[in-house]
């Protein structure tokens, strides 16, 4: 038994300061890129171009000075990121209609009743026809009859 396992690298090259990565839109959608980038916009700059139909351009610049280790660590970062983010979004599409669907039934399925619609509603059922304006004190009663 033979182990054909292939690794696949993300291919990126090095600049002064900088990292870029062309990356297929078949393989890393668009919004899963974005979701990756925007994670590293606190540790350097982020910009995205489009170099050929299809295909998303990144380059991650350092904030300030850093070595050829640093850059690649940033770049493999980016990649362990990349990969959680097009696999959240792989899951967030397969699971899109379930969502749709409990979303739906939770909304539309009965009229949400507030507590405070039960509470006015248990007001209503109240015997309070003998005080009109509703505002009935209890001891009013008591104290006008021991003044009688």
């Amino acid at each position: 038994m033979s182990d054909a396992t292939e690794i696949v690298e993300l291919p990126y090259t090095l600049a002064e300061r900088e990292v870029r990565l062309t990356l297929d839109e078949e393989v890393y959608p668009r919004d899963a890129v974005l979701g990756c980038a925007y994670l590293f916009v606190d540790r350097c700059y982020v910009y995205l171009t489009r170099p050929a139909d299809k295909q998303l351009g990144v380059r991650l610049r350092a904030k300030g000075e850093a070595s050829e280790a640093v850059l690649d660590s940033l770049a493999g970062e980016f990649a362990n990121e990349l990969l959680n983010q097009v696999l959240r979004f792989r899951i967030g599409e397969s699971s899109r209609r379930l969502r749709e669907y409990t979303f739906a039934k939770a909304f539309f399925s009965q009229p949400a009743r507030t507590s405070i619609d039960a509470l006015l509603a248990e007001l209503d059922a109240e015997d309070l026809a003998e005080d009109p304006l509703e505002i009935q004190v209890p001891w009013q009663k008591t104290a006008g009859a021991e003044n009688g």
